[in-house]
């Protein structure tokens, strides 16, 4: 039995249609002149790691995966491992697998056991700035079969998963800001000097390549058109759905936005993006950095903006947006166009964790009122024992209680629907 027949998840791992398309992917390579294969999976910190196969190695890393050091999940920012993988309990609050000793008495982790990393078959692409070399999505495993619990992409599925069972489907769209500097010349060379090898080394010297504060110039942007074009001809070559790409305000400082998807396929997008962004520019002489705010005086940090939206999984409507104005309303009130969903996805954002420190008394008092737990949803599934629901939350707050989640609308502690009684009672309690 292969290891991919051996996964576990939600669903059959090892499917047909995965079979299908490992035998497609294979006849595609031979037929390609490629003769190398990246294998990379995303770390906690949205960095590409994995390893490099011939071709020949690729057939057998499509059924079986191939192993990877578990402390790669545990590394903190430095790259140092954040555990004592070496030493008696030093991993022992880690999840991890409890099917057989394979995965070893603490999960995988300890004594910096292996994990599998398994390729998805779908996820193939042939990558521009990189000759004859081909490159595919990993997914981490425990060698027992076992998902690996901190996996971040798996973390998203779970969630996922839930708002599926909910009756929903989440779609995103990015605008991602970065900078991207031009390397100086000789800049590579204190850099890559053994003599100054270090934990980290030093970064190499840079140079701008527009000096930004005029948001959006297009002079800024012919200035740099070679490797805003770079970024262009990589991502439209990954198939990545890039609209725009512009100048923000800061020194060196641009913007790439990218058209809607799912939100999985959006949050793949993104790392694959600034994976290949960072590569196809080294090789050009330029230096891409998406963190935050790089070391220099007079600098602009970059953020990106995340746009959110829930569909309905049955009709893939719009599940923020009324059909109807509510009863009352007029165009000035938020709920003429935005759903009970809306309102309860929107509050559970700008409201969790609301600093009351300089909020009127009276208006304070009015969200403490009517603010509640979010409901408890059950829908499209069944229910095959005996089930009690209770209430969730008080209505008022006792004098001097903190706030809860934040969910700014009357009471609701259950919604239910599509749900099959099988041989179960179900009682709700007032």
């Amino acid at each position: 039995m292969s290891f991919a027949a051996r996964c576990l998840g939600d669903e059959a791992v090892d499917s047909l249609a995965r079979q299908a398309a490992c035998a497609q992917l294979l006849k595609q390579v031979e037929a390609s002149g490629v003769d190398q294969i990246r294998l990379s999976w995303c770390d906690l910190h949205g960095q590409l790691r994995g390893k490099t196969l011939t071709v020949r190695a690729l057939a057998q890393a499509l059924h079986n995966g191939i192993g990877m050091v578990s402390t790669i999940l545990l590394k903190d920012t430095s790259d140092r491992t954040a555990y004592k993988v070496f030493e008696a309990g030093g991993v022992a609050d880690l999840p991890g697998s409890a099917r057989g000793l394979e995965a070893g008495p603490a999960g995988g982790f300890d004594s910096a056991s292996n994990l599998v990393l398994l390729p998805d078959p779908t996820s193939y692409r042939q990558l521009p700035w990189a000759p004859n070399t081909g490159w595919l999505q990993c997914q981490a495993w425990f060698p027992s079969g076992e998902p690996v619990a901190l996996d971040t992409r798996r973390v998203l599925q779970q969630a996922l998963s839930r708002l599926q069972l909910a009756g929903f489907g989440m779609r995103c769209g990015l605008e991602v800001e970065f900078h991207i500097y031009k390397i100086a010349p000789d800049g590579l060379a204190q850099a890559l000097d053994p003599q100054q090898a270090a934990w980290p080394g030093p970064a190499p010297a840079m140079q701008m390549i527009h000096p930004g504060y005029n948001l959006l110039s297009e002079a800024w942007g012919d200035q740099c058109a070679v490797p805003l074009r770079i970024v262009q001809a990589t991502a439209q070559a990954l198939g990545l759905p890039l609209t725009s790409l512009e100048i923000e305000l800061g020194p060196s400082q641009v913007e790439a936005v990218f058209d809607v998807t799912d939100a999985l396929t959006a949050a793949d997008n993104m790392v694959l993006f600034r994976s290949s962004t960072v590569q196809a520019l080294r090789r050009a002489g330029y230096h891409a950095t998406f963190m935050c705010r790089p070391p220099f005086p007079n600098i602009m940090s970059s953020g990106w903006h995340l746009h959110q939206s829930l569909v309905q999984t049955h009709n893939g409507h719009n599940a923020f947006a009324r059909t109807h104005p509510r009863e009352g309303s007029n165009a000035h009130d938020a709920e003429f166009t935005l759903s009970a969903t809306g309102a309860h996805y929107l509050a559970g954002t700008a409201y969790r964790g609301l600093g009351t420190a300089n909020l009127n008394s009276n208006l304070l008092a009015e969200i403490r009122a009517r603010t509640t737990q979010p409901p408890l949803v059950l829908t499209n599934g069944s229910l095959t024992t005996d089930t009690t629901l209770n209430p969730r939350a008080a209505l008022r707050y006792a004098s001097g209680a903190a706030p809860d989640l934040g969910f700014h609308y009357p009471i609701l502690d259950h919604v239910i629907g599509s749900v099959i009684l099988t041989n179960a009672l179900l009682a709700i309690n007032p």
